[in-house]
């Protein structure tokens, strides 16, 4: 992938409190319109035009805005800013990752195919891969910055007994509620993707993360300005 040659990015963000600490860092606002329940944020950043949805919180949704960015504004990369839920006790409430790999951990045809939970087909493991050219970039951006594999289904996971099974099954240190939506829809456009993540609760589970999502959330706009520049 020739970075400079990118003209279009689509970013999928999931709530409210997410996208606020992007609004004043992306560049010019250029529009913002919705597109059924969307919220579309357009944006001129340097030579390069940002699109910015709001998807909602989940996998369906955040499949919907992925493919909404590529089909409807020509995304030519995807993307995928939000916070996450650290696995193990290494992941420390606003700490940033860069995903490197996902597992849709509800997904699972082990009973009818030879294949083990989470494997989709066309898939040789249940941990599907970013791309290795926007993590490149991402690491350069952010040299601290762990690599991870994040589990992720549409459920807030807060039971250590299911935490520990997730870690131990599928080596993964964080869970979400979209980038799997994200990345197998982008990669079946042929489209790809870059996720950041900031968490936002470990221990505390839900009440940490009320306490702590927008403070998270804004670990990460830093990030997302210098990776800009990357492009």
């Amino acid at each position: 992938m020739n970075n400079t040659k990118i003209k279009t990015i689509g970013m999928v963000v999931a709530m409210e409190k997410e996208v606020k600490p992007f609004l004043d860092n992306i560049g010019t606002l250029a529009m913002r319109l919705k597109h059924g329940d969307f919220e579309v944020y357009g944006y001129n950043a340097e030579d390069k035009q940002v699109f910015l949805v709001q998807s909602g919180i989940g996998e369906i949704s955040a499949a919907a805005a992925t493919q909404l960015l590529i089909t409807k504004y020509g995304a030519e990369i995807i993307l995928n800013f939000g916070v996450c839920g650290g696995l193990v006790k290494s992941k420390k409430v606003f700490d940033t990752v860069i995903v490197n790999g996902v597992v849709h951990y509800d997904f699972d045809l082990s009973p009818i195919d030879n294949v083990p939970p989470a494997q989709y087909p066309n898939y040789d493991s249940p941990v599907i891969k970013a791309d290795f050219d926007l993590i490149s970039v991402a690491k350069k951006a952010m040299p601290n910055a762990e690599l991870v594999i994040c589990a992720s289904a549409d459920k807030f996971v807060t039971d250590e007994k299911i935490k520990e099974r997730l870690h131990k099954e599928f080596s993964a240190s964080v869970c979400d509620m979209e980038c799997a939506g994200v990345l197998i829809t982008a990669n079946l456009n042929d489209v790809p993707v870059l996720i950041v993540k900031a968490v936002s609760d470990s221990e505390g589970g839900a009440e940490e993360f009320s306490k702590c999502v927008h403070k998270a959330a804004t670990e990460y706009v830093d990030a997302f300005v210098q990776i800009l520049k990357e492009f």
